[in-house]
C-alpha cells in the first residue's frame, strides 16, 4: 500500500496522543490547515520547517517526510542543479522501469 503524507501524520498524531488543536500550536501552525494536510487536501505542501517540525514532534524522519510531501530537501536541491540532464535521465528511466527504481533503492539502503 502506498504511503500518504496526510495519512502517515494523521496515525503518527494519533500514536502520540495528540489533538489537531495541539500539534498545530507546536508546530505554528492552524489546525484547520493540519486538517487540511492530514486529508491530502492542502493547496500546496507544506514549508520544510513546517514537515521537518511535524517529523521531530511526531518522532519520523525529516528527509523521507519532505519527499513523501513531494518537495525536495535543500541539501538536494543543489545536486539536482549541478546534474539536471543526468538527473532528468534517472528520473526518467525510474519511471519508466519500475525493476530498475527498486534496484536503486535498493542499493542505496544497503547497510542502512
Amino acid at each position: 500500500m502506498e504511503k500518504s503524507f496526510g495519512k502517515l501524520i494523521r496515525k503518527a498524531r494519533k500514536e502520540k496522543g495528540y489533538s489537531q488543536r495541539e500539534l498545530a500550536k507546536f508546530l505554528g501552525v492552524d489546525f484547520t490547515y493540519l486538517s487540511k494536510l492530514e486529508n491530502d487536501r492542502a493547496d500546496y505542501a507544506p514549508k520544510e520547517e513546517v514537515i521537518r517540525g511535524l517529523a521531530r514532534n511526531l518522532d519520523l524522519d525529516e528527509e523521507e517526510l519532505i519527499f513523501l510531501a513531494g518537495r525536495i530537501p535543500q541539501q538536494y536541491e543543489e545536486i539536482l542543479k549541478q546534474n539536471p540532464k543526468e538527473m532528468l535521465a534517472l528520473f526518467r528511466r525510474m519511471q519508466e522501469n519500475p525493476e530498475f527504481a527498486h534496484r536503486i533503492s535498493q542499493a542505496a539502503t544497503e547497510g542502512e
